[in-house]
């Protein structure tokens, strides 16, 4: 019988996990390996597979046409993030995932990245700095947009969406980092509790590329330490996975959307907690700065 592992079969892959949002890493420094979307579909089935929202293929920017997009603008930018969604859909960009690869690159001898070193690596998203204090990592996500424009700020929203286990239709402010987002704010952490993210959303209009969904819960701002500092409580529907603990873009959306809805003299920094833990994301300008852990957790060899 046929493994439906396919290339995948026999190799020995690595596991890790960002904010609990956990993916599975494939060592490929040369770009030898083509993997289908069937082949990682089944690495990450959580039943019949190694279990994972993602699949990250550690491969060298040279070695692969994306890569070398990004090298003609960040030539530092050895090692690219080849990053596949749980269902083998390719994604721009992942703020966890990105976290992970780091600090697996780190960890295997892969890269020189003492604390407080940074290191740059390519994403199809473009290439990202990644900052190492000894504890956690710090992400450059790069630009940021909200496709609706200055309209869509002032109003508050730029599209309809009907959420499961919510009541009516609400407005979602849409966000682009570079994966495309629509963020939601709900009353209260009962009605986001009560959320059903096994169904489809309805978003009017549809998103031609789709989305993910983020629903949020703002809880105020704090200035003990003497900066203003937001906070906010996100569950996510991941485009091509379904719910996750967490999502690294998807916690900038929400930090983002909420700090639009704030209006002026909103804090630049947020604390977005998410089920699987915790990250901080940080506005400057049009671009966005994520902060949070990353772990490896096993070895596993997948079976012919």
């Amino acid at each position: 019988m046929t493994s439906p592992f396919g290339r995948l079969a026999g190799r020995t892959l690595t596991t890790g996990h960002g904010t609990e949002n956990d993916f599975v890493l494939v060592p490929d420094p040369d770009g030898a390996l083509e993997l289908s979307a069937v082949e990682v579909a089944a690495a990450c089935d959580r039943h019949a597979g190694i279990g994972a929202d993602g699949l990250i293929r550690v491969v060298r920017s040279r070695s692969l046409p994306e890569g070398g997009a990004v090298l003609a603008d960040a030539p530092a930018a050895e090692w690219f993030m080849d990053y596949r969604n749980a269902d083998g859909s390719i994604a721009e960009m992942c703020g966890n995932g990105v976290r992970v690869f780091v600090h697996y690159l780190r960890l295997r001898g892969l890269v020189d990245l003492p604390a407080g070193g940074s290191v740059v690596v390519g994403t199809r998203g473009g290439a990202r700095r990644v900052t190492f204090d000894g504890e956690q990592y710090t992400v450059e996500m790069g630009r940021w947009a909200m496709p609706g424009g200055l309209a869509a700020v002032q109003a508050g929203y730029d599209v309809a969406v009907g959420v499961p286990g919510v009541e009516g239709t609400r407005g979602g402010l849409r966000v682009s980092i570079p994966n495309p987002h629509t963020v939601v704010a709900l009353r209260d952490e009962a009605e986001l509790a009560g959320a059903v993210l096994t169904g489809l959303p309805a978003y009017d209009p549809v998103p031609p590329e789709g989305t993910n969904l983020e629903l949020v819960v703002p809880l105020g701002e704090d200035d003990a330490t003497g900066e203003a500092v937001g906070a906010v409580r996100m569950r996510v529907l991941e485009r091509g996975v379904g719910e996750t603990r967490s999502c690294g873009t998807g916690t900038c959306a929400a930090a983002l959307a909420v700090r639009a809805w704030a209006g002026t003299g909103a804090p630049d920094t947020w604390r977005v907690l998410v089920p699987g833990g915790e990250v901080t994301v940080r506005v400057v300008g049009d671009t966005v700065t994520l902060t949070g852990p990353a772990e490896l957790t096993a070895e596993v060899t997948l079976l012919a």
